[in-house]
This record gives structure tokens, C-alpha cells and sequence, in this order.
């Protein structure tokens, strides 16, 4: 058994969540779509790019700094979105936001958050207000506000648990520094995202990450055998206190059918337009996989293209993003910056990536897993482990900042016979 202490590599926090969490939520986090190829493709194609290292460079600094869309991050290593992360966490989203801030780096932020992240402010204010004056220093803050939010908690989820209780946008704005971006999914009622977009521009976030591959949701069996619904503390995210639906418990996974229900599957291009009249930050377009895509992704405005697979939850038999990118990137011929999300789990990942013509990545399932393992600390691991990597990455292939890494680094099994003799 590996313990915390023990980690040396992102992977691992896999097993130690495996061990933690309950069953249902573990395979949520873990699983991909029907026969699950895709799921370990994308693992697996990283395998199979060798490197081709330059020695001699003086590599005494690295210089892994770098700019998304105009923002200064210190390495191409962001956080992709992630569902439901209180399963994992108490703390859930705020912990990773933390994290992210403190690594310096960027984070997704999804647009269902499911924490009571007003509650919890709100509480700890009072907390804060009362604790000397009623208590003095007999009960520890940290106790108080634990039995405090358990008290309230218990009363506000008999009122609330039909309705998308849940935190807003400024809420999680408010939990420190940081660039955040705001994934959202276009659903049945645009007046509803419109207020999305618009509570989450005034509340800082720099870039909408608009996700174009989920007009149904992808057969994911392990749900289906689990009956997936979310655990009965947690709701959905509260649009504005206004009632859309929630998801419920069925035959099948409940998350399947509450996005068919929700989601809007007439979603086309026309609607990267729309989107862009009402709101002035720049948007992503998540979910390209071929370069007929990236051409209309930046045909219709896009400022920048995620290639993924929605980690490989939806369409299974699609090529792993790291197989897909090169083909984007050509087609996006340096107009606008390409981001790889889907995979990674080392910084020879990351290294891949760029060589390739990646403007940077997103990971995804290790941050939940870490989460679970060990809160905010075990997100901040992860990054930190990746950085780490990437930068012994960089020095052992003769790099000294983002700008070297180049294709000739790299050798494909698509590259001519040549290419793979050179090596």
C-alpha cells in the first residue's frame, strides 16, 4: 500500500482514491465512455512519442513561464474542468481554485459547481464575528465554524435539496487570486446562460470555454450500473435562483438523463456567434478533435481551441487528443493558440504536447483524485510533481524555455521511416 508520504507521481494518488471514495463516485471520476479504448488511448499514444535530445546546452536555467490568452502563467500546465469535486472533497472546487492561485496557474471552473460555497462564507464570518465575545478562547474557530456549518447545513438542505442550491460565481471569485476560466454548456434555456456568462465576466473570470461535444451524453456503463446521482448533500449549481430541473434517480444514470433533458443538442456553430454578443471575454472552443473543426472553431470567432475528447466519456473509438493534435494545429496555422486536455499524467506528457505544437494543457482526473486523497495539499502536489517533471523534462532534452521545444524533439510512428532512423 502506498501511503501520502510515499507519492511520487500523479498516478498514484489513483489507487489511494480508489481505496477512499465510494464506489459510485470513484467510477464516476474514473470511467469512460461503452468499451473504454479511448480512455486508455489517451494514455497510451503519449507511449508511443520517443524523444530526440540535444545535449551540451546549458540548461543551468529553465525558463517555463509562459502566456494564455494574454495572461502570464508559470507553466503550460492548467486544470481542466471537473465535475462534481465536493464528492471528492469537502471543500471541493474552493481547494483546487487554491491551489491553482498558488501554483500560479490557470484553472477551468465548471458552470454546475455543487458546493454551498455562500453558506460557507457566511458562516465562517459569523463564526469569526462571535467566536472571541461568546466563547472567548475555549472553543478552537475551527470547531465552532465545523459544528456551525453542520448545524446550518442540516436545516438548509431540508428547504433547499429540490432546488440548484449552490454556490455563485463571485463566491468562487472570492476565494483569492487567480485566472479562472468558466466552462459552460449551452442548454435549453438562454436566458439562464446568458446570466451565467455575464455574473461570471463581472466576477473576473478572463475566458469562457464553451464545450461543443456533448449534445447527448456518452454512454458511460459504469454510471448506468451505478445508478449515478449525485450524493443527497450535494445539488447542482443555482442558476440565479432559478428552478430548471435537477437530477433525480433512475433506472439508468441520472446524470444521462438529466443532460438529455437539459442540454441543448441544437447547438451549432451559429451559437459561437451568439455567444459572443453577449459577452466580451474570449471563447474557447473544447472539443475539437479534426482540422475541418479548428477551421470553423476559428472561422466563427474562437480566440483559442481545446483538442479533447471529454476524457474519453463521450465517443469511444476517437482518436487520444495527443494523436489528434498535430492535425489541429496545422489547421489553426499559428492564428490562434491550441491547448491539449485528455491524458496527461507526466511532465514528459506536457513535453509531448508542446513539441507538437500545443500552446499548453489541461489536466483533468488527477486533480479529483488528489483531491480526495489529501484536499488542497494533494492538488498542489500534482501540479507541483508535473512542474517538476516538465522542467527535468526540458533540461534533459537541451531546453531552456518553452519557445526551444520544438518537433524535432520528438519522433511519431507517423513521422516518415527517416525520422524514426534518426533516433
Amino acid at each position: 500500500m502506498t501511503y501520502i508520504s510515499e507519492i511520487t507521481n500523479v498516478m498514484e494518488y489513483e489507487a489511494l482514491a480508489k481505496e477512499k471514495l465510494p464506489k459510485m463516485v470513484y467510477d464516476y471520476y474514473a470511467s469512460g465512455a461503452e468499451d473504454q479504448w479511448t480512455l486508455q488511448e489517451n494514455r497510451n499514444a503519449f507511449s508511443r512519442i520517443l524523444f530526440r535530445p540535444r545535449i551540451l546546452r546549458d540548461v543551468s536555467k529553465i525558463d517555463m513561464t509562459t502566456t494564455v490568452l494574454g495572461f502570464n502563467i508559470s507553466m503550460p500546465i492548467m486544470i481542466a474542468p471537473t465535475a462534481f469535486q465536493k464528492m471528492a472533497h469537502p471543500e471541493g472546487e474552493c481547494a483546487t481554485a487554491r491551489a491553482a492561485s498558488a501554483a500560479g496557474t490557470i484553472m477551468v471552473c465548471l458552470s454546475s459547481f455543487c458546493f454551498y460555497l455562500e453558506v460557507v462564507f457566511k458562516i465562517f464570518s459569523v463564526c469569526m464575528l462571535s467566536n472571541t465575545k461568546q466563547y472567548g478562547h475555549a472553543m478552537p474557530l475551527k470547531l465552532k465554524f465545523s459544528i456551525s456549518l453542520n448545524l446550518y447545513m442540516h436545516d438548509l438542505l431540508f428547504q433547499t435539496l429540490s432546488s440548484w442550491a449552490t454556490s455563485s460565481v463571485e463566491e468562487v471569485s472570492s476565494t483569492g487570486p487567480g485566472i479562472r476560466f468558466f466552462q459552460l454548456y449551452v442548454t435549453k434555456h438562454r436566458n439562464v446562460d446568458a446570466q451565467l456568462v455575464k455574473r461570471a465576466e463581472r466576477a473576473g473570470f478572463k475566458a469562457i470555454a464553451l464545450t461543443v461535444d456533448t449534445p447527448r451524453l456518452g454512454r458511460r456503463e459504469a454510471d448506468i450500473k451505478n445508478r449515478f446521482v449525485l450524493p443527497p448533500h450535494l445539488t447542482l449549481k443555482n442558476y440565479e435562483g432559478l428552478y430548471i430541473g435537477k437530477m433525480d434517480k433512475t433506472d439508468d444514470s441520472g446524470l444521462a438523463s438529466y443532460v438529455a433533458n437539459q442540454i441543448d443538442r441544437s447547438l451549432n456553430w451559429k451559437d459561437v456567434k451568439w455567444l459572443q454578443t453577449i459577452t466580451s471575454l474570449p471563447i474557447l472552443v473544447k472539443g475539437v478533435l479534426t482540422a475541418e473543426d479548428a477551421s470553423l472553431a476559428i472561422q466563427y470567432g474562437a480566440a483559442g481551441i481545446i483538442v479533447s475528447n471529454h476524457g474519453a466519456r463521450q465517443l469511444d473509438y476517437v482518436p487520444a487528443t495527443v494523436m489528434a493534435l498535430e492535425e489541429v494545429v496545422q489547421a489553426a496555422k499559428g492564428r490562434v493558440p491550441v491547448f491539449l486536455d485528455g491524458g496527461v499524467r507526466r511532465g514528459t506528457d506536457v513535453f509531448k504536447a508542446l513539441a507538437l505544437g500545443a500552446s499548453g494543457v489541461f489536466v483533468g482526473r488527477p486533480v479529483p483524485f488528489s483531491l480526495a486523497v489529501d484536499g488542497e495539499a494533494g492538488v498542489r502536489k500534482v501540479l507541483q510533481m508535473l512542474r517538476d517533471e516538465f522542467e527535468l523534462t526540458m533540461a534533459l532534452s537541451g531546453c531552456r524555455s518553452l519557445k526551444e521545444i520544438t518537433r524535432n524533439h520528438i519522433v511519431t510512428h507517423w513521422d516518415t521511416p527517416g525520422a524514426v532512423a534518426r533516433l
